[in-house]
């Protein structure tokens, strides 16, 4: 492959529908529960999956995919070890960003906000409802920390895996969920010759106000 002829080899043009501010429902959680689920409706693995973007307290940003695992009124939950790369920018600076993408409805959604711990008796019963081996592993992994060796880790969960099969683990301190609250969304809608539809909602007190973008 021509590294150098990348716009070449991939071009394509998008042309899969439009987005009007006439459109879009007046609440932009109602909007997002729209648009998400057409993106469960194509079928694909993990339609939850979505890109989580951070940055330190020096502004170096950093980006993963999470699964999302809750939406309520007030935004959007997803799990993971406070002690990772994640929880610790997230420490710092609790300003986050989402992003969706679905390829065959030529769409993105972006929401910008802030995260916040969800509440140790939410964490633990969700904790609770996961697979044991993935409890097991939540307990044994101290996500982001360098280790010995895979050998190592596997050993250290065969010990922890032994050491619950008797018994209900509780859910460790270091390990919970995240609440992030939006205060601005952009739904993108691909058009042809790259002129996007990008509408937009930001938030003032509980206020939400629409406005377009330009491409």
């Amino acid at each position: 492959m021509d590294f150098h002829d990348l716009d070449h080899i991939f071009r394509e043009d998008y042309l899969k529908g439009s987005l009007l501010e006439t459109d879009v429902a007046p609440n932009p959680m109602d909007q997002f529960k729209l648009w998400f689920n057409d993106i469960v409706e194509l079928g694909n693995r993990q339609p939850n999956a979505m890109v989580l973007s951070t940055a330190s307290s020096d502004g170096i940003p950093s980006s993963r995919i999470v699964l999302l695992k809750d939406v309520l009124d007030t935004g959007f939950v997803f799990f993971t070890n406070y002690d990772s790369g994640k929880g610790k920018a997230i420490d710092a600076n609790h300003h986050v960003s989402l992003l969706f993408y679905s390829i065959e409805l030529e769409r993105q959604i972006h929401i910008a906000g802030c995260a916040e711990k969800v509440s140790y008796e939410d964490s633990n019963h969700y904790f609770q409802s996961r697979p044991f081996e993935s409890q097991v592993a939540a307990i044994t992994s101290h996500q982001s920390t360098v280790i010995e060796s895979r050998e190592a880790l596997e050993a250290d969960f065969k010990r922890h895996f032994e050491m619950f099969k008797n018994e209900q683990p509780e859910c460790p301190e270091y390990w919970g969920g995240y609440l992030v609250k939006p205060v601005s969304f952009e739904f993108w809608q691909g058009r042809k010759s790259r002129f996007h539809d990008r509408i937009c909602y930001k938030r003032d007190n509980d206020i939400w106000t629409i406005f377009r973008k330009a491409p």
